[in-house]
């Protein structure tokens, strides 16, 4: 009896244990189910978030190309514009050249003309010294006659200058008694140097200039300057006033008189020889004797060459 129901407890408990082994099997497949799951969780969110990371890094990328495309087809212009600049300038440098090929007997004729230039501008060049020599020359010559007169000679266009003040009274244009005795003095002086036979062929021109002061109007200041320049001129016409009747006939072909009212003012100077806004009325009243070489023409156009 005893062993039966020990017999009945031993397959009751085997019973029992098999079932155990089993739920403790599904539980253990239903937790690495569930890991398998979270695991898959885990690496599609992680994908996921990758994906997103590739799409805007594939979108940074995609803009990044479209400025490297508009970048490349302004480089590409820029390129075929200088391709096209470059064949311009090739074909005008192959036009240079075309140009530049001359012959032997061109070049020959291009060294002779040169040469000629050469010889020309030397000869030129000793004209003018010789001009500026002559000049030199006379206003050397001017300088000595006037050596020991109270008239002084400029020493840069050899000219010489009356007061008006000494030569006529107050807005009249006829010599005064006292100046005639100055200017018999003066003036034969003055042009017998002018018209000596190593000078007289180089003078174009000698003039006589009236100048009054700022006072009045520009068309009465005409008027009074050329009636005292002509006055002089009508003085220096005079045999009795120290020319020889010659000497006249010579000063008739090249005398020139002007007027030019207050055009030209003296202006009054400071302490260091600087010329100022006022005008010297007494100084500016004068009447100059001066002249022009027939070569100065031909100095002014060289001087204009020379400022180009």
């Amino acid at each position: 009896m005893k062993t039966k129901n020990r017999r009945r407890n031993r397959e009751t408990f085997s019973e029992n244990s098999y079932w155990q082994s089993y739920s403790d099997m599904m539980a253990a497949l239903l937790l690495i189910f569930v890991l398998i799951i979270a695991i898959t969780l885990a690496i599609y969110r992680q994908k996921t978030v990758d994906l997103e990371q590739s799409q805007n890094s594939l979108g940074i990328a995609r803009q990044e190309l479209e400025e490297a495309k508009k970048d490349l087809e302004e480089y590409r212009a820029v390129i075929e514009k200088s391709n096209e600049e470059l064949a311009s300038s090739l074909a005008e440098l192959q036009q240079a050249y075309a140009n530049a090929a001359l012959t032997q007997d061109e070049l020959n004729k291009a060294y002779l003309e040169i040469e000629n230039a050469r010889n020309e501008l030397t000869a030129t060049q000793q004209e003018l010294e010789d001009i500026v020599g002559i000049r030199t020359d006379i206003i050397g010559a001017l300088q000595t006659a006037f050596n020991n007169s109270a008239m002084s000679v400029d020493a840069q266009t050899g000219s010489i200058t009356f007061s008006s003040d000494v030569l006529f009274r107050y807005n009249s244009a006829a010599l005064s008694a006292d100046s005639r005795s100055t200017l018999q003095e003066i003036i034969p002086m003055y042009l017998d140097v002018l018209m000596q036979d190593q000078f007289k062929e180089y003078i174009a021109e000698i003039i006589i200039e009236g100048h009054t002061d700022t006072d009045g109007t520009y068309e009465s200041n005409m008027e009074l300057s050329y009636n005292r320049a002509y006055s002089v001129a009508r003085f220096c016409m005079d045999s009795k006033n120290g020319l020889t009747e010659e000497k006249i006939e010579q000063l008739k072909s090249i005398l020139t008189v002007n007027g030019r009212s207050f055009s030209q003012p003296i202006y009054v100077t400071d302490a260091q020889g600087n010329p100022t806004d006022q005008v010297d009325m007494a100084a500016s009243r004068r009447v100059e004797i001066k002249f022009r070489l027939k070569e100065d023409e031909m100095i002014e156009k060289i001087e204009e060459v020379l400022r180009q």
